[in-house]
């Protein structure tokens, strides 16, 4: 494994997935064939899926033929667990004229160094708490009740068993995108015998 807090071995484009609190750099060698960057600026602009007022500014910086975007650890371990949106924006140096190159996006994954850490996917988490109402369910079976003129109505036993099987679906798909990623087996694979 090469050593990634050396510039030389940033790896080419965007990661798809980060830990807060990690370094993490990457380059960007086509825009800086088409915008140097004597003359342009690049940076990342980047929101959290469901917006907030944080937003992430990267400006890249020259790498010699290349743009270096650098994250400190400082800075990534604000980053709360989450889908990220990013835009990558490149602005001409001598007009302030700017133009989006690039969309994308990134998961920030939970930081198992930090205490109360959760690592379960949203998928996971959604199984968990549908399991435990369907046990409590057989408790209290009541559908809906009113309390001083306000209403509530409860999922039904086959609405809350479509959810789980539907996150279940989710979760599996998860897990064979992961094992993909690590070069491992899938199990979707049919073997034959002749």
């Amino acid at each position: 494994m090469a050593n990634l807090f050396d510039a030389g071995n940033a790896p080419e484009g965007e990661p798809l997935e980060v830990v807060p609190g990690d370094f993490i750099q990457w380059k960007k060698t086509s825009i800086a064939q088409d915008y140097p960057p004597s003359l342009y600026t690049a940076t990342y602009i980047a929101r959290i899926t469901q917006g907030g007022n944080t937003e992430i500014q990267l400006p890249g910086t020259d790498g010699g033929g290349f743009f270096l975007f650098t994250v400190t650890s400082s800075t990534s371990s604000s980053f709360n667990p989450g889908l990220y949106h990013w835009q990558l924006e490149v602005t001409q140096n001598s007009s302030g004229n700017r133009i989006v190159v690039e969309r994308g996006d990134f998961t920030a994954l939970a930081d198992l160094d930090v205490n109360g850490a959760d690592p379960r996917t949203h998928s996971q988490i959604m199984i968990n708490k549908i399991e435990s109402i369907l046990d409590g369910k057989a408790d209290s079976d009541i559908g809906s009740y009113s309390i001083s003129g306000r209403s509530l109505t409860k999922m039904t036993f086959a609405e809350l068993m479509d959810a789980r099987d539907r996150y279940k679906r989710e979760y599996h798909q998860e897990v064979i995108k992961e094992r993909v990623r690590r070069g491992k087996p899938t199990g979707a694979t049919v073997k034959v015998r002749f």
